[in-house]
């Protein structure tokens, strides 16, 4: 399927490894122009490298000029860092057609020791981070008819984690305010927010949750992973690849009407009919 929407600008946040990378491939895969970022310059630039290629090759198999693919290391969730995405020499500035949204979840653990300054942190990085970047973008998709917003959060949204309360929090707070804001005035003009509630998905966070699983319960890491994977429907966890591609089609064209929503790719684990 032809998404429509090669040529156009996307910045995808926490494009280094795993759904940020994910949904920067698919995109460059469809002939867009990227801007990437994550906080490793290091991995930020291997990741950049692995893009160019992916698009010089279909470029020269086509006989089209390759996707630019611009990388800014930064912290997203910094003013300074958003000014650096914005100003990258040879971008679009502000004038984004695609915009993802994604940054690390705060850490689990209990309610009970969590300070005020755990929370705004979350919060600051989770809820207002994203709205900055739809603030700083919005008004410019409208006035040219078209935009696409799409917000990585988690599936706690759907399902509360107890022990990621501070996620739960945050990120429900982006929830909602996106459910309005999507349904405002932009919504006639062309502009679509959405949100992907990722479940399990195989990447380096997921691991990195085995690892400390098996370091707290003397268990195989390989047995934790069987054991999560057994709980899932689909028996297995999700991949990165058709995580970008759910992500690519809410950017696409085809998805105009489509706005408001949250989608759940979770292999059929959350067990509720809404």
């Amino acid at each position: 399927m032809d998404l429509g929407i090669a040529g156009k600008w996307a910045l995808v946040c926490g494009a280094s490894k795993g759904l940020g990378f994910g949904c920067a491939k698919a995109l460059v895969e469809d002939g867009v122009n990227v801007v990437i970022n994550a906080r490793t310059d290091a991995a930020l630039q291997e990741a950049a490298a692995k893009l160019r290629a992916i698009s010089e090759d279909l470029a020269s198999a086509k006989g089209q000029k390759p996707s630019q693919v611009l990388a800014v290391a930064c912290d997203i969730t910094s003013p300074e860092g958003r000014d650096a995405v914005f100003s990258v020499p040879g971008g679009p500035g502000k004038d984004f057609d695609i915009v993802v949204t994604n940054a690390g979840g705060p850490p689990p653990g209990d309610f009970r020791d969590w300070d005020r300054e755990a929370w705004i942190k979350a919060v600051d990085a989770n809820m207002l981070t994203p709205i900055e970047l739809i603030k700083a973008t919005v008004d410019g998709m409208a006035a040219r008819g078209f935009g696409r917003i799409v917000n990585i959060t988690s599936s706690a949204v759907k399902a509360p984690i107890d022990i990621l309360g501070l996620s739960n929090g945050a990120r429900s707070g982006l929830t909602g305010f996106v459910a309005g804001l999507a349904r405002s005035g932009i919504a006639a003009k062309g502009v679509t927010i959405n949100s992907i509630l990722p479940g399990k998905f195989d990447t380096d966070r997921l691991v990195a949750t085995h690892q400390a699983a098996a370091s707290k319960t003397g268990q195989a890491v390989d047995a934790i992973r069987a054991a999560q994977a057994a709980q899932i429907p689909a028996k297995r966890f999700g991949t990165a690849e058709e995580f970008g591609a759910i992500c690519a089609f809410l950017c696409s064209v085809h998805a105009g009407y489509m706005t408001g929503q949250n989608i759940l790719p979770d292999g059929g684990l959350y067990p509720g009919t809404y």
